[in-house]
C-alpha cells in the first residue's frame, strides 16, 4: 500500500484496486481506510464486484425462501407450525453474534481511536435525530389513525393475554435503571442491547486511559475478534434463506391468511402510514443529506428482508452492521449509532404505537380530543424508549399506555390477532430507520464523503 496518496483517483489494495475522494490520503497505519470510503472497481473485463455479487444472490434466496414458506403455511398450515424450529435455529444463531460484536467494533472504535470528545459529539447528535424523526413517526400515526378511523365498529372482547401483558410494563424510572447492567454476562446471555452498549462504553473509556503499550494489546484482540464475527455473520447468513423461510411459513400457518380480512383497515392503515413515512420523512433526510438512493437501498435491502420475515430487528443487526460497513460509514459509528438506535429510534414502533392507542379507543367508542391525543403522544414519546428490539415488545408498552389513560386493556387483545402482520412492517421500517441514522450521522460527522462516480 503506497503511503503517498494525496492527488491519486485509484488505490491498490491486495491486489484491488479502489476508487478515491479527491482529497483521500493515508499511511499503512490506517489499516482499514479501504474498507471505510473507497468502492472497488470492476476488472478490465468488466466483471461484478464478487461482494455485491454475492449480496444479490443471498438476496434472491430469501425471497425464494419467503415465497417456499407462504405456500408451504397456506397450503399445510399444520406442516408450517412445526417448522418453528428452524425459525428459532436462525434467530438464535443470529442473537449470539449480537454481543461480541458491539462489544469488539465499539472497543476498536473509541478506545483504538482515542477520540473521545467526537463519541460525546456524535451521541449528542444521535439523540437529536432520533428524537426529531420518532417525533415525526409519531405524528404521521397519529393524522392516519384520524383520517381512516380504523377501529370504528370493531368489537372489543376481553382475554386473558390482555392482562399478562400489561403486568409486565415499566414505569419511567424502571425503564431508566433497566438501561445499566448489573452482568455484562448477563446483559448478553438476554440480548440486552443497550447494556451491552453501555458496558462497552465504559470498558473502551477505561481502556483508552491506559499506556499504550498495555492498551494496544486489547485493542489488537478486539479487532481480531470483530473482524471473526464478520467472518461469522457470513457463515450463519447462508442459513438465512431457510430461517426466514420457515418463519413466514410458521406466521402464515398459526394465524391464517383469513386474518387479512378481519381487522383488514388496521392493516392497511399501518401499512399506509408506514408508506407515507418513507416517503415524507425519510426520503427528505436522505435527499437533505445527499446521500445516494440507490446504494442504500442495495443496503438495507436483505437486513430489511430479515427484519420483515422474522418480525426481529435484532436479527438485521449483524447484516445491517456489515451492509453498512461496506457502504464506507466507519465501524466506529456504525458500532456507536445502530445499537443505540435500537432503544431510542424505534420509527416503525413509535408510529405503530400512535396509532394503535388510538385505534383502541375507536374500538370501545371513545371519543379523544385532540387535546388528549397530544398528551399521549408526549407520554409515547418517553415509554417508547424502553420498546426492545426483539417481537411484539410494542405490545408492553402499548397495554402500559393504554392503562394509563383509562383505556380499556381489551383492545390488545383484539391486536393480537394480527400483531405479527403488523409487526413485520413496523420492524422493517425500524432497521431501515436505524439504517439510515448511522449514514446521517456519519455524514453529518463528516466521515461520509461523497466519491467520484466511476469514469
Amino acid at each position: 500500500m503506497s503511503t503517498k496518496n494525496r492527488g491519486k483517483t485509484q488505490v491498490e489494495v491486495k491486489n484491488r484496486r479502489y476508487r478515491l475522494p479527491p482529497d483521500a490520503h493515508f499511511s499503512r497505519d490506517s489499516v482499514s481506510y479501504s474498507a471505510y470510503v473507497c468502492r472497488p472497481l470492476a476488472s478490465a473485463g468488466g466483471t461484478r464486484d464478487p461482494m455485491k455479487r454475492n449480496s444479490h444472490s443471498l438476496t434472491r434466496f430469501i425471497f425464494l425462501g419467503m415465497a417456499i414458506g407462504l405456500l408451504v403455511g397456506w397450503l399445510f398450515p399444520d406442516t408450517a407450525v412445526s417448522l418453528r424450529p428452524l425459525s428459532t435455529i436462525f434467530l438464535r444463531l443470529i442473537k449470539s453474534l449480537i454481543a461480541p460484536l458491539i462489544f469488539s467494533t465499539l472497543v476498536v472504535g473509541i478506545a483504538g481511536h482515542g477520540n473521545l470528545r467526537q463519541v460525546g459529539r456524535m451521541g449528542i447528535k444521535a439523540l437529536v435525530y432520533f428524537e426529531v424523526v420518532t417525533t415525526l413517526a409519531l405524528v404521521v400515526g397519529l393524522i392516519a389513525v384520524n383520517l381512516v378511523k380504523p377501529g370504528v365498529g370493531v368489537n372489543i372482547h376481553t382475554a386473558e393475554q390482555a392482562t399478562e401483558i400489561v403486568t409486565k410494563t415499566q414505569t419511567l424510572g424502571e425503564v431508566i435503571t433497566h438501561i445499566v447492567p448489573q452482568s455484562v454476562v448477563q446483559a448478553a446471555a438476554e440480548g440486552e442491547v443497550l447494556q451491552i452498549v453501555i458496558f462497552a462504553l465504559l470498558f473502551s473509556l477505561g481502556l483508552a486511559a491506559l499506556p499504550e503499550e498495555k492498551k494496544k494489546i486489547i485493542v489488537g484482540f478486539c479487532d481480531a475478534l470483530a473482524e471473526t464475527m464478520f467472518k461469522v455473520t457470513g457463515i450463519v447468513m447462508r442459513y438465512a434463506p431457510v430461517g426466514v423461510g420457515a418463519a413466514i411459513a410458521v406466521t402464515v400457518g398459526h394465524r391464517g391468511l383469513t386474518v387479512l380480512i378481519n381487522l383488514g383497515l388496521l392493516i392497511l392503515t399501518l401499512y399506509g402510514a408506514l408508506a407515507v413515512f418513507l416517503v415524507a420523512v425519510l426520503l427528505p433526510i436522505i435527499l437533505i443529506a445527499r446521500i445516494p438512493l440507490r446504494e442504500f437501498l442495495n443496503v438495507v435491502r436483505e437486513p430489511a428482508l430479515i427484519a420483515f420475515s422474522t418480525t426481529s430487528s435484532e436479527a438485521a443487526l449483524p447484516k445491517a452492521f456489515e451492509a453498512l460497513e461496506r457502504m464506507g460509514i466507519p465501524r466506529r459509528i456504525v458500532a456507536f449509532v445502530l445499537p443505540t438506535g435500537y432503544s431510542f429510534n424505534l420509527d416503525g414502533s413509535t408510529l405503530y404505537l400512535s396509532l394503535a392507542s388510538v385505534f383502541v379507543a375507536q374500538a370501545a367508542g371513545i371519543d379523544m380530543p385532540i387535546g388528549t391525543q397530544i398528551l399521549m403522544m408526549f407520554t409515547l414519546m418517553l415509554t417508547s424508549k424502553g420498546v426492545a428490539g426483539v417481537p411484539r415488545a410494542s405490545l408492553v408498552i402499548l397495554a402500559g399506555t393504554l392503562a394509563s389513560f383509562g383505556l380499556p386493556l381489551e383492545g390488545v387483545a383484539v391486536i393480537l390477532g394480527v400483531d405479527e402482520i403488523l409487526d413485520m412492517g413496523r420492524t422493517t421500517i425500524n432497521v431501515v430507520g436505524n439504517c439510515l441514522a448511522t449514514v446521517v450521522i456519519a455524514r453529518w460527522e463528516k466521515e461520509y464523503p461523497p466519491v467520484p462516480s466511476q469514469a
